[in-house]
């Protein structure tokens, strides 16, 4: 036992001795490997240390926020207004007519001219024609929003078509129409009293500016004008006063005019110098309007001295020495339904210049009127009938033969229209007829009839 104790004793302690080196060499790889490990994390540290340092020497920076993105795509534009315009400070202006087109063929050659201002045949006339007429084409302008005072606005209208001749008498003279002022007025209204005031060129109030007959192809020279209607347009002054102003019900006003005075010579008609201007005669007028919902109804009177003596009073004495012209008329419109009626009266005495005796000059008596059924089958479809008549008085006519009178006796016209409107447009067909009869020497009757037909356009704006 113990031989054996000592031999193990010995045993160990020689694999002691044995393994001590390779216990030094362990350790010693482990503290290379631990310095190597301190070294880099020196190394690590300064480099850190360093660039920090570098930080802190560097000037700032300024650092930039990225850019706003792209403003949105602007929308589309939309659909421009119809063109407004202003003039001097307060004022607006607003431009509005229409154009109008009118192809037709016609049996006779009519009074006042062919096409679009065909009103009566000219006696004895003949021979068929046809054309395209454009000169019923008119443009205006209105003024608004003047002020004259704390109380009165002020504004006007200027207006013009194509019927003031065309341009010099050659072959393509027919093209070129001349344009013509028609009116040219101011305004000034006071709202708070219902009074208004124009003054300048406008209609005078024997013209039925209310009730003119529905027509495609005649308007600058309506159906009946000067054959069973009359008025015309005069420089001057009209009064409109509202009579129940600010009430209900039925609408009342008087109008009261005083125009530039008129008449066919002697003298010059151009310079102010005719037997109408002479001793500042004007011619004074007066009209009574009433209008309801679905009516509308006016009496009108006429009143003016004419001094045939001419200003300077050394012309020739035609028939007498002066002459009243004197008129009155009655009218209206009502509209019930699909229907539409129109009529007017008159009766006279030397109207000619007011378009009365079919344009004759002179004492000439007259009565006259017209009457229009309308009717309306849907929104888009209408139809027309009229009538006109017109008689001066024979003896008369015939007194005044060659010093004012033509000869123009009765007149009987008659119209049928079908229109077709939509929006701004319309179109028409119409067939006019009118016959009249006349004398050349205050014996013999002639009896002159003659035909239009016509299809006509017209655009609005």
């Amino acid at each position: 036992m113990t031989a054996c104790s000592g031999l193990k004793k010995t045993a160990l302690a020689l694999a002691c001795c044995l393994a001590l080196p390779s216990v030094a060499l362990a350790d010693s790889k482990r503290e290379a490997a631990l310095e190597k490990r301190v070294s880099d994390l020196e190394r690590q540290l300064q480099e850190l240390l360093t660039e920090v340092k570098a930080q802190r020497n560097a000037p700032p920076q300024i650092v930039q926020a990225p850019p706003p993105p792209p403003p949105p795509a602007p929308p589309a534009p939309a659909k421009e207004a119809p063109p407004t315009f202003t003039t001097a400070p307060g004022l607006s202006v607003a431009f509005h007519g229409f154009v109008s087109a009118t192809a037709f063929t016609q049996d006779r050659s009519f009074r006042f001219g062919n096409g679009q201002n065909a009103e009566t045949p000219v006696p004895g006339s003949d021979g068929r024609t046809s054309g395209f007429d454009i000169r019923n084409t008119r443009f205006w302008l209105d003024i608004t929003g003047a002020k004259f005072d704390e109380n009165w606005s002020g504004g006007g209208r200027i207006e013009m078509d194509f019927f003031g001749g065309f341009n010099g008498t050659g072959a393509y003279s027919r093209q070129q129409p001349v344009p013509r002022l028609r009116q040219a007025y101011i305004d000034l209204d006071n709202p708070s009293s219902g009074s208004k005031v124009r003054i300048g060129q406008q209609w005078d109030l024997m013209f039925p500016i209310d009730n003119v007959p529905t027509s495609l192809s005649h308007l600058a020279f309506p159906l009946g004008f000067g054959a069973g209607f009359v008025g015309w347009r005069f420089p001057g002054v009209v009064w409109m006063q509202d009579l129940n102003h600010g009430s209900e019900g039925t609408k009342w006003r008087v109008d009261v005019g005083a125009f530039d005075g008129s008449w066919n010579g002697p003298g010059d008609n151009l310079n102010y110098l005719s037997g109408g201007n002479a001793d500042f005669q004007p011619q004074v007028e007066a009209r009574l309007r009433a209008q309801g919902d679905t009516w509308l109804a006016y009496a009108a009177g006429h009143y003016s001295k004419v001094d045939l003596r001419g200003v300077d009073g050394n012309a020739p004495v035609p028939v007498k020495s002066s002459l009243k012209s004197t008129g009155g008329e009655i009218g209206g419109m009502w509209k019930p339904g699909p229907w539409n009626f129109k009529a007017l009266v008159y009766a006279g005495k030397g109207m000619g210049q007011i378009f009365g005796n079919l344009s004759q000059f002179g004492d000439i008596g007259e009565v006259g009127g017209f009457a229009q059924v309308g009717y309306s089958f849907t929104k888009h479809w209408s139809a027309n009938a009229f009538y006109a008549y017109q008689k001066s008085d024979e003896d008369d006519v015939i007194r005044w033969l060659g010093n004012g009178s033509t000869g123009l006796l009765k007149n009987r016209q008659a119209a049928l229209g079908v229109q077709y409107a939509s929006g701004p447009y319309q179109l028409g067909v119409e067939w006019l007829y009118d016959k009249v009869d006349s004398t050349s020497d205050g014996i013999a009757r002639k009896t002159t009839s003659g035909n239009q037909l016509s299809l006509s356009a017209l655009y609005t704006f």
